[in-house]
């Protein structure tokens, strides 16, 4: 029996108590499949234009700036949390159970962190605006965009995939 294991597998287990298994001791990671940044995205409509424009924009306009996410426990969701203790910025959440896209080209939300395959496109249609990605290096795929972490030190967290097995699984096998 094999597993895929995503991101969602490791934010679930430090919401929820009662998973029928323990990611870390019940799991043996064999190959991880896929790594991508997020891309913190704004609307065009907001002034700021770079990263540290937008944490002095959101300093500046404390609980008036909204970040969309795929609902509490989502990477966005995870991500912007992160990036609010970190910068000590002060945006409100609106977790949405759909699409928070069409709301967020609209302007109705200011900001999201999105997968950066997500974005590309609006991004270059000049409909987002990308201020940073979230892995530890610069994308390939987002030339020119700085990570969070050339102004937020220490600030790193991507998206990736894996396949896992029971950790009872013998090591020939996994290898």
């Amino acid at each position: 029996m094999l597993l895929v294991v995503t991101v969602a597998n490791a934010v679930n287990a430090t919401l929820y108590k009662d998973l029928n298994f323990d990611i870390v001791h019940d799991i043996a990671p064999i190959v991880a499949t896929f790594r991508s940044p997020n891309v913190l995205v704004v609307t065009p409509s907001l002034p700021a234009k770079t990263l540290p424009e937008f944490i002095a924009y959101a300093r500046a306009n404390p609980g008036k700036i909204n970040y969309a996410s795929a609902g509490y426990g989502s990477a966005p969701n995870v991500n912007a949390e992160l990036f609010k203790m970190m910068t000590g910025v002060d945006l409100v959440h609106a977790p949405y159970s759909g699409s928070f896209l069409p709301d967020l080209l609209s302007g109705q939300v200011q900001v999201t962190f999105v997968p950066t395959p997500t974005a590309i496109a609006n991004i270059r249609g000049g409909k987002l605006r990308a201020l940073a990605v979230t892995s530890a290096t610069p994308s390939d795929a987002l030339p020119g965009i700085p990570t969070v972490g050339e102004f937020v030190p220490g600030f790193e967290a991507s998206i990736w995939h894996g396949i896992g097995a029971p950790k009872s699984t013998p090591a020939a096998i996994i290898n």
